[in-house]
């Protein structure tokens, strides 16, 4: 009996030890790249569960016309604000999966700024029109060992045009459809 009582506070005392409050991580910093574009990326610890991403980089873009046999490649700057909710990260530590480096499923606000800085392209005279979006996204990024990292999201949102000129609100606005499939690495 005195021995399985030593083994039983032995178990408890490791199962107390063990559970822990996940949490994301206080400041993480990287840079990632896909299909269309690079950014450079800041997630900052808002909550134990909620990180506020901000992004900067450059979005591109392929333009095909069939009326003059031209295909036009751009790059445009993009400013991010993104606040994140990582819900399953205490799930995740309960199955002894990575949660460093904010690994985990998340829900998110994406709020996204095209502004018309300038435009990396080849073809003559290109602008961008400023716009705003903002994409309820859903995802998840998972680690590739220590630095590397995949992400990927989805999500429906709605983009507001500006007019070029005076900046001024054109009524158009659009539905709009983040799709991405990204891959980085974090400092």
């Amino acid at each position: 009996m005195k021995k399985l009582l030593i083994l039983f506070t032995f178990c408890t005392f490791t199962t107390i030890s063990k559970s822990q409050n996940a949490s994301v991580e206080k400041s993480t910093y990287g840079i990632q790249t896909g299909f269309l574009g690079i950014w450079a990326h800041n997630e900052a610890k808002l909550t134990n569960r909620i990180a506020l991403r901000t992004e900067l980089g450059l979005d591109a873009g392929i333009s095909v016309s069939s009326y003059n046999d031209s295909t036009k490649f751009l790059l445009a700057p993009v400013i991010t604000l993104e606040p994140r909710w990582y819900y399953n990260l205490n799930k995740r530590i309960k199955k002894s999966r990575r949660i460093d480096g904010n690994s985990g499923n998340f829900i998110s606000l994406k709020t996204s700024f095209h502004p018309d800085w300038f435009v990396i392209t080849n073809h003559d005279n290109a602008h961008v029109i400023p716009n705003l979006a903002i994409i309820p996204t859903w995802g998840i990024r998972r680690n590739l060992g220590n630095h590397f990292n995949y992400e990927t999201g989805i999500g429906l949102g709605y983009s507001h045009n500006f007019n070029n000129d005076t900046y001024y609100m054109v009524n158009k606005g659009e539905a709009i459809l983040n799709l991405h499939l990204r891959i980085g690495y974090r400092f």
